[in-house]
């Protein structure tokens, strides 16, 4: 009978072990006996080392990528059309008949993992599965144009509780800048560094080119950071059970759907990998942020289920495209 050895099991479910990896760790340590000096030293050190880690693997990923395939496309405006579609359903739903509760929570969770931009990851992924990873880095700018300037206007229209962190006179600018803020500098900063690089310094962009799989490297301890703090929300929100469970349901129907969406509408033109990539994979970083600045910051557990859901399903995708190359 044919078997593994560890190191082919791990690189085939090496996004299944990064999942593990990061909630194991925070439990270890939260049962560790470190003063609290130290553990504030680690929840302020994650949110400076994840956006170092993006950046590192966003720019081994565009070494890759031809500036000139960086084009918006026809199958891009069905994907729109979904995330924009969800954003418009989700905001006037509640605000028309005034939900609160276990019903405004999901349907902030739907809203968040519906309109939530591309993962920066997407591009790695998309490359191992043999995807267009033009393709998919064109949708992540224009999705996150999209979101900056529709999330001010219809974020606004959710009915407003007491413990949302932002209130009825947060104006559409301030709002504007703050996602912009938050959401390009990742995307944009990378890719200019690429060009500049590619431009000025060949030798150096030849070198970071050999070495563009370190990217998914990168990524599974980015990912495992990200599982942690999810796990430390989780076991910190002050919500039941039962209303985290239907959080995790609604964000794991999202994620089915734009998958599922996106591999039909690819199917339709040739590019199956990377239109389900672009809708499926979701800026989770993203999405925690956007709860906890703007909506009800519970909402923010949204980001972290459908990190799960989402890596589970390429973790998957992963292993199969593995298992038919070894077939070859």
């Amino acid at each position: 009978m044919y078997r593994l050895s560890p190191f082919r099991l791990f690189r085939r479910w090496s996004l299944v072990f990064a999942i593990v990896a990061g909630a194991l760790s925070y439990f270890l340590m939260s049962s560790l006996p470190l003063p609290p000096v130290c553990r504030r030293a680690v929840l302020r050190a994650i949110p400076i080392v994840q956006p170092i880690l993006l950046f590192l693997m966003l720019f081994l990923s565009y070494s890759r990528v031809s500036l000139r395939a960086l084009r918006p496309r026809r199958s891009h405006l069905p994907l729109l059309a979904v995330q924009v579609g969800g954003l418009t359903v989700f905001s006037l739903l509640p605000a028309i008949f005034g939900w609160q509760g276990d019903a405004l929570l999901y349907a902030e969770t739907a809203l968040l993992c519906l309109i939530c931009p591309t993962a920066t990851a997407s591009t790695v992924v998309t490359t191992k599965l043999g995807g267009d990873a033009g393709d998919v880095v064109s949708y992540t700018f224009l999705i996150g144009l999209t979101a900056s300037f529709l999330l001010p206007v219809f974020l606004p229209l959710l009915p407003r509780t007491p413990d949302m962190p932002v209130s009825d006179q947060t104006t559409f600018m301030s709002m504007l800048v703050a996602i912009a803020y938050h959401a390009f500098p990742v995307l944009v900063l990378p890719l200019i560094t690429t060009a500049l690089v590619r431009r000025f310094i060949p030798r150096l962009h030849s070198l970071v080119t050999t070495h563009s799989q370190a990217a998914f490297l990168l990524w599974l301890v980015s990912l495992s950071l990200a599982i942690a703090v999810t796990t430390r929300s989780l076991v910190h929100a002050p919500i039941s059970l039962i209303t985290a469970a239907g959080m995790a349901l609604v964000s794991l129907a999202c994620c089915a759907l734009q998958f599922a969406l996106g591999s039909w509408v690819g199917r339709r033109c040739g590019r199956r990998v990377s239109t389900a990539q672009a809708l499926g994979q979701k800026n989770t970083v993203f999405i925690i942020w956007l709860g906890y600045t703007f909506l009800h910051p519970v909402s923010a557990l949204a980001g972290g289920f459908y990190s799960v859901w989402h890596n589970l399903y390429n973790a998957y995708q992963l292993q199969r495209e593995a298992k038919v190359r070894e077939q070859k």
